[in-house]
């Protein structure tokens, strides 16, 4: 590299790291959002690593034991809760540099690729591969829905996968084989599908499906008003959302082995989409641009939430906060104040709507949040610093909207593996 020039002075420091006369030199808070597009530019392209600190008498410093982890359910006990407000939300720290290595681009799949007869080979501009980045790769793909795949369940100790689409039917999956075991015709289309031990719900048009896949058992839950958008269980109550704003619960009665309606919570003015349950709380989003809190023992409202200025798609919730997206470009973390309530504490910007969010944990105890984005792709981040780790691409069709087929990724964390579902 000619370093001769000014301009290319800086370029050389730049990547090669600031000399003993350029300690003050700055990290470039635009390559820091994946977005400059300096050429030269005049800071660093690198995040500095703070000066190592030991203890006194010489010996490293042990590593904190992980304490974070998504609630799956009301015992977890991991809803909001008050915490101080210095978080590190959105801030990059120097240990973590080697996380912020996947540039956002507008990189596309080679469409000769995916027919199988690009002739470029490594030689082509365009992308071979699914995903930017090394840690997932293309297990398998499962086609035969003709419209939206709305809902995926794998219910507890099932070998099958269960899909539902707007064209109106219920796939099963045999998940050693890849291949389609059955097709359940159901005369409307699915909105959602979750799964709770053996037991499956499907929304429906006004109604929802509850099949028990150990004793294959089948019940139809009457009571909704249009159709079902989203499904959650907590507190021995199924919940359901559904088109006209309202969520009707039902509980279940092990005597007579079915589920009786209990209630419907009122509050929301449009369609309910999203439903998750944490710390003894449900919480609720929806068109209407609001997310409701409710008490998983009165049923009552207690907040209502209206800083997203589009429909709210998801809420997730992680340790002692609260995740929701929009489709107003923003992904939000809220924290609890000292009088109980939730406030944002963080907003994380992005070029397009957020469709969905999903937690997990790489095999190192970090938390990580996979996003699904109206640009059809799903962006995986480090949290708490939103270090963009990982970007999975799509062609054919938005996640979660217009998608006749579906893929399965194949998870691969320090040469352990693991199969995970994308696209639901």
């Amino acid at each position: 590299m000619d370093v001769d020039g000014g301009g290319n002075k800086r370029v050389f420091h730049r990547l090669t790291g600031p000399s003993s006369d350029s300690k003050n030199q700055k990290v470039c808070y635009h390559w820091r959002a994946g977005k400059c597009n300096r050429f030269p530019c005049p800071f660093l392209h690198r995040e500095l690593h703070p000066p190592a600190v030991h203890p006194p008498n010489g010996t490293a410093p042990s590593s904190s034991k992980r304490h974070h982890a998504f609630a799956a359910s009301a015992e977890d006990h991991s809803g909001p809760r008050r915490v101080p407000h210095n978080n590190t939300w959105g801030r990059v720290h120097g240990g973590n540099a080697g996380g912020n290595k996947f540039v956002r681009k507008t990189d596309k799949v080679c469409n000769y690729w995916i027919q199988g007869n690009c002739t470029y080979g490594d030689k082509c501009k365009f992308l071979h591969s699914w995903t930017m980045g090394d840690g997932f790769s293309l297990l398998t793909q499962l086609e035969g829905h003709q419209n939206v795949v709305t809902g995926i369940a794998l219910p507890s100790g099932s070998d099958k996968l269960y899909t539902g689409s707007k064209d109106e039917t219920v796939r099963i999956w045999d998940c050693q084989s890849g291949q389609c075991a059955a097709v359940i015709q159901l005369g409307c289309e699915v909105g959602c599908m979750i799964s709770e031990g053996p037991w499956i719900f499907v929304g429906m048009l006004n109604m929802v499906k509850a099949w028990n896949t150990q004793t294959n058992t089948e019940s139809s839950l009457t009571g909704p008003v249009g159709q079902v958008y989203s499904l959650v269980v907590g507190n021995e109550l199924l919940f359901a959302g559904t088109q006209d704003g309202s969520i009707l619960v039902w509980k279940f009665n092990v005597s007579t082995n079915c589920f009786e309606p209990l209630t419907s919570l009122k509050g929301h003015s449009l369609p309910v989409v999203s439903l998750v349950v944490g710390a003894n709380r449900l919480y609720s989003g929806s068109m209407d641009h609001s997310i409701k809190v409710w008490s998983l023992e009165t049923l009552q409202c207690l907040q209502t939430l209206t800083d997203h200025s589009a429909v709210v798609m998801s809420v997730l919730c992680w340790d002692q906060f609260l995740l929701s997206c929009s489709l107003d470009q923003t992904i939000k973390v809220w924290v609890s104040t000292q009088n109980g309530g939730l406030e944002v504490t963080y907003t994380h910007n992005e070029e397009h709507g957020v469709l969905a969010l999903c937690g997990m944990h790489d095999s190192e105890g970090k938390p990580v949040l996979l996003s699904s984005c109206n640009d059809n792709s799903v962006r995986l981040y480090d949290l708490p610093s939103f270090t963009e780790r990982e970007n999975f691409l799509e062609t054919r069709g938005t996640i979660n909207s217009g998608r006749p087929w579906w893929p399965i990724f194949h998870r691969r964390w320090n040469g352990s593996s693991e199969s995970m579902e994308h696209g639901s």
